[in-house]
């Protein structure tokens, strides 16, 4: 099958590893993804504005339904020459919902902008997608866009690391999950080595925060890193992720608060137990459990005594090798690529 995915990528942040991923696989498995636009500029991308030979129009609408590439002349031709029932919305940020406001976060500023999210992605198909096992609205469908490849993994040897811990993420509403982390460290900074925050938005405002956002959306405190000695380093490549995450011994897997409320899954969720690292999951232990397996809780910071969970990391770095192995193979089994494409096209092709 021919499929053709319309998404605005940014190649230091969201989906882009998992577009990159979705073309490889698609091709070995004799099916094909190509990403609808004309750059003007290299892409590790294949691009294209030519939809005459396609099958089905797979929509991934993270922080905009806006086309990267493209005007209402493209939305036409798109619409014109798909049908509707080869067409799915996979709404990857929880804004296909009412207006929701959680702990600082929000999907939308408001209920009209909820409502116009809504109207859009329903012009478009009736088969919404949202990464969850548990999508707020009826008539949306589970799909884990974001998937797990075993070729990434790294080999895990935790015993000489650069770095106790790293964190690889803009900070955009995350704040507040990387600020528990850090707290919980900070009476035992001593025992923990260098820690690394690699993004946007952490010792410095974002190059989006603006004062119309939610204050939540830019929060920092870069007094509080430099107390702990944190080292920033700018954003990199979704193609660098992994490797800068296997600098540290462990690296926390932290979501927006909007993203825990919706047990939403990201990139992260993913490419984190690849890297040659300690996945240490700050999300309810239920979710945790969902997602990984009975390996996974193993891994979850804990709401009471979590500096204990820290420092058995650092002390017993050969019992996590095998706990991470296990959670590789999980993930191997329920989220590979090749699992997520076969379904995507039983989807359309329904």
């Amino acid at each position: 099958m021919r499929l053709m995915f319309i998404h605005h990528v940014l190649e230091d942040r969201g989906s882009a590893q998992d577009i990159f991923h979705y073309a490889q696989v698609a091709k070995a498995l004799g099916h094909e993804v190509v990403l609808f636009g004309a750059p003007g500029k290299p892409s590790p991308f294949n691009y294209t504005t030519d939809v005459s030979d396609r099958d089905a129009a797979i929509f991934i609408f993270e922080f905009t339904t806006h086309l990267q590439y493209g005007d209402l002349l493209s939305w036409a031709k798109l619409l014109a020459r798909i049908p509707r029932s080869r067409r799915v919305v996979i709404d990857c940020d929880g804004k296909y919902n009412d207006a929701i406001h959680v702990t600082g976060d929000i999907n939308h500023d408001n209920g009209y902008l909820s409502r116009e999210w809504l109207e859009i992605c329903d012009s478009i198909s009736d088969t919404i997608l949202q990464p969850t096992y548990h999508p707020a609205c009826a008539n949306v469908r589970s799909f884990f866009f974001h998937g797990y490849d075993p070729s990434w993994e790294v080999p895990l040897d935790f015993d000489s690391k650069e770095f106790g811990m790293v964190y690889v993420g803009n900070n955009w509403f995350r704040w507040r999950s990387l600020e528990r982390v850090l707290c919980t460290i900070e009476p035992i900074r001593h025992r923990v080595g260098r820690i690394a925050i690699v993004g946007d938005g952490w010792d410095r405002p974002a190059p989006w925060a603006k004062a119309v956002l939610p204050e939540d959306a830019y929060r920092n405190d870069p007094e509080f890193l430099r107390r702990l000695g944190v080292e920033v380093a700018p954003p990199i490549r979704f193609e660098e992720v992994i490797g800068w995450m296997s600098r540290g011994l462990f690296n926390p897997v932290i979501y927006r608060p909007l993203f825990d409320h919706l047990s939403l899954v990201t990139c992260r969720t993913f490419e984190t137990p690849a890297a040659n690292t300690i996945p240490l999951f700050c999300q309810e232990r239920q979710f945790v459990q969902e997602i990984y397996g009975d390996a996974g809780l193993e891994l979850v910071l804990p709401k009471n005594r979590a500096q204990d969970k820290i420092m058995d990391l650092l002390e017993r770095r050969q019992h996590y090798v095998q706990v991470v192995g296990e959670l590789r193979n999980v993930l191997a089994q329920r989220y590979s690529y090749a699992a997520r494409i076969k379904e995507l096209v039983e989807i359309v092709g329904a």
